[in-house]
């Protein structure tokens, strides 16, 4: 069966975003690219780990990842 013309997933979006298997949005904290010699260790491993995106974001997320 072949899929409707205008649903297409975001490229943008799936790169930026992950979902788990629970349902959570999750996503990477900016600021880990560079200049991380001026921060301190504790917030190097803060930056580095994965955060949920708040609830009021979740929908637009998901609209543009129709099959995930």
């Amino acid at each position: 069966m072949r899929r409707p013309k205008g649903i297409k997933t975001k490229k943008s979006v799936i790169k930026r975003f992950k979902i788990t298997a629970s349902g959570k949005v999750m996503a990477r904290h900016a600021g880990m690219r560079h200049l991380l010699s001026s921060k301190n260790a504790s917030r190097r491993r803060r930056l580095g780990k994965d955060f949920q995106i708040d609830k009021t974001q979740v929908y637009k997320i998901t609209q543009n990842l129709p099959f995930h």
